[in-house]
């Protein structure tokens, strides 16, 4: 690539209406000038392409029916015109200059395969303590792990075109995970950089319930991955991360441990609780420099929930992979035919990989929305 190469910023969405036009503009706002922007609505049913119609200087596409963000991006790498491909999520404004230094970094460095980078460590929307407690855990993880990574941050990544199909695009078939297992295909050929040089504010969820479900199936949907490289991925999930997630769900179980033992019982969660602290001790004390003191009995309640799901999640999917060779299969690119029909959690999309397109044409300039034909 020479000159200042054309980027395209891709925004997938579904239901993210409250978000969206904040994402749009901040990408618009961004100080480099050589870009296009393409929003794929993933068939939302609030009023989402209402939202991205209002903005001039857009192009929107929709998908035929809603097949997960995976699909969403493929086929707006499918309309892209730039050199250069900038995943946007809907729900995550962009921090000035966020373009300008993803193309710096890939132009530098030919042997970069894709640039990625991390949230505040406030949300874009507070709504809760769970949201803010969740944002300062997002940004720490990410910061303490600036550099090489083994992941794909698909929230907020920048690539070469010509890279993302070398790889081969996301896997239409994964619902979830999908970055995760593209992270680990690019990562054995490029490397993935982590930077705080590339920021934006995320509104992420605020209800415990809707987080913890969510987590347990990322977490659950993980393992096959897990199983096939045989190592933890390169970057925030450490080994002492994952130490503190079964030493949460032990400190559960151990509250019990007084009815047998008496008041001394006390001793064993307590113990177990402080060793959650120690394993991410460095997190800890950053959010007592940034929000005080009073703050972090909340904060450790919080995580402590998050520690245990994740836990729950792991020991569920391992069980799942020991009795399921479906399950086992899911990060499989080739699937057999009786596989190709549907998915475990992730479910299955035909006909919506990086080249596809939906089924109906319509144009309208004054948005630049365009139903793919």
């Amino acid at each position: 690539m020479t000159g200042a190469p054309l980027v395209s910023v891709i925004i997938p969405n579904y239901n993210y209406s409250r978000t969206l036009g904040l994402s749009i503009r901040s990408a618009l706002a961004q100080d480099y000038p050589h870009k296009e922007i393409i929003v794929v609505d993933d068939c939302s049913t609030d009023d989402s392409l209402a939202t991205a119609r209002a903005v001039p200087g857009v192009t929107v596409l929709s998908t035929p029916a809603n097949g997960g963000s995976a699909v969403a991006r493929n086929l707006g790498v499918a309309h892209a015109s730039g050199e250069i491909l900038m995943f946007l999520d809907s729900d995550v404004a962009l921090a000035q200059g966020a373009i300008t230094e993803a193309v710096d970094q890939l132009l530098a460095e030919p042997s970069l395969g894709a640039v990625c980078g991390m949230y505040e460590p406030e949300p874009l929307i507070r709504d809760s303590l769970v949201e803010e407690a969740r944002c300062l855990q997002a940004y720490y993880w990410r910061y303490d792990s600036a550099g090489s990574v083994s992941f794909l941050i698909s929230a907020i990544c920048a690539m070469r075109t010509a890279v993302f199909h070398e790889i081969g695009g996301f896997n239409p078939r994964l619902r979830q995970t999908e970055e995760v297992d593209f992270g680990e295909r690019l990562s054995q050929k490029y490397e993935i950089r982590l930077t705080d040089r590339m920021r934006g504010a995320h509104d992420d969820d605020h209800e415990l319930l809707a987080l913890v479900r969510k987590m347990f199936v990322r977490g659950r949907l993980r393992v096959p991955l897990y199983a096939q490289r045989r190592r933890h991925a390169e970057g925030f999930e450490t080994m002492a991360r994952s130490w503190a997630a079964l030493l949460g769900l032990l400190a559960v179980l151990l509250l019990f441990a007084p009815l047998a033992l008496g008041p001394l019982g006390w001793l064993l969660p307590a113990a177990a609780f402080s060793a959650v602290v120690v394993c991410d001790l460095g997190m800890y004390a950053f959010v007592a420099r940034r929000k005080g003191l009073l703050f972090l009995p909340a904060f450790f309640g919080v995580l402590l929930v998050f520690n245990v799901t994740v836990a729950a999640a792991v020991l569920f999917g391992a069980v799942h992979w020991l009795l399921s060779p479906r399950f086992r299969r899911l990060y499989d690119r080739e699937q057999p035919a009786a596989d190709r029909t549907g998915g475990t959690a992730q479910g299955a999309t035909a006909g919506t990989g990086p080249g596809a397109t939906a089924v109906r044409s319509e144009s309208r300039e004054e948005t630049g929305e365009v139903v793919v034909p």
